[in-house]
């Protein structure tokens, strides 16, 4: 009896669901770390073996002494400034402006049918492609990346948006519509917050397009950047130097997806308890 009484008040229960997922949380943390370092041993051992060809695979601990050298006598901070911040431009453009784009053809039927078919064939055509192009409309500068990550950003994010308005409860707006409510409190107070989901849930895939472009916009042309550094790398041979470049792409990636997280946490905060 008091066993069922402490699962029908909810607070034992729920705290004990709440201590198992946070150690599971720490567990999983543990493992990945763990990995890891498994994995980088393994290489560091590999090649000091010559199981692995070092001119190819380099090894960790070269790669930490070519990274420090370019970090301290060369360009690899300027460098990763110059990537981050043309990724992170063009992933907050391309969310915001196709979230915007998304959820606009929720006021007009007519103009949502007009321009989706538009919008599913952009987004089949391949952005990458038209990176040359880009870079010689708007130069091999700094705004070209931009534009290039913008584009592989937009149209994902129009498309999620418009899939949250489509599975809004139409029920919900009739009611509201029938108590007096004007059509803009109807958008702000339920189509925006039921489509939020939707939006956010591409934020993930969107920073990584986005430094797809970033990247693919420096190998085509750049005087900057990690794509020109690991193109330039590659040129002269120096296979430590791309690996370097490589190491610094991925870490960069782990913390923009990090970073992705985070905002979904706090986007979501009011419709999950537990964040």
């Amino acid at each position: 009896m008091a066993e069922r009484k402490t699962e029908e008040s909810g607070t034992p229960f729920i705290e004990d669901h709440e201590r198992k997922a946070a150690q599971l949380r720490w567990r999983a943390i543990a493992g990945q770390i763990i990995a890891g370092a498994v994995i980088i041993l393994l290489w560091e051992f590999l090649t000091r073996i010559q199981w692995l060809d070092a001119y190819y695979w380099s090894s960790p601990g070269t790669i930490v002494r070519t990274g420090w050298k370019a970090a301290t006598e060369g360009t690899l901070l300027e460098d990763l400034a110059y990537t981050s911040g043309a990724t992170i431009i063009g992933f907050i453009l391309g969310t915001v402006t196709g979230s915007v784009l998304g959820l606009s053809f929720w006021w007009s039927t007519l103009y949502s049918k007009i321009t989706e078919p538009y919008l599913i064939a952009f987004n089949a055509v391949p952005k990458l492609a038209l990176a040359p192009v880009l870079v010689v409309m708007f130069g091999i500068g700094f705004n070209s990346k931009v534009v290039l990550s913008f584009l592989m950003t937009v149209i994902v994010a129009a498309l999620a948006a418009y899939s949250g308005v489509k599975n809004v409860d139409r029920d919900l707006e009739k009611m509201l519509v029938s108590l007096g409510a004007k059509r803009h409190h109807v958008f702000f107070k339920v189509i925006i917050p039921a489509s939020m989901p939707w939006m956010v849930s591409i934020l993930k895939i969107n920073i990584s397009l986005a430094l797809a472009g970033t990247i693919v916009g420096e190998f085509i042309s750049s005087r900057q950047g990690i794509g020109r550094m690991i193109l330039y790398a590659g040129q002269v041979l120096n296979m430590d130097l791309v690996w370097v470049g490589v190491v610094v792409l991925s870490v960069l990636s782990i913390v923009m997806y990090l970073g992705t997280v985070w905002i979904e946490r706090w986007l979501m905060r009011g419709r999950n308890p537990k964040s």
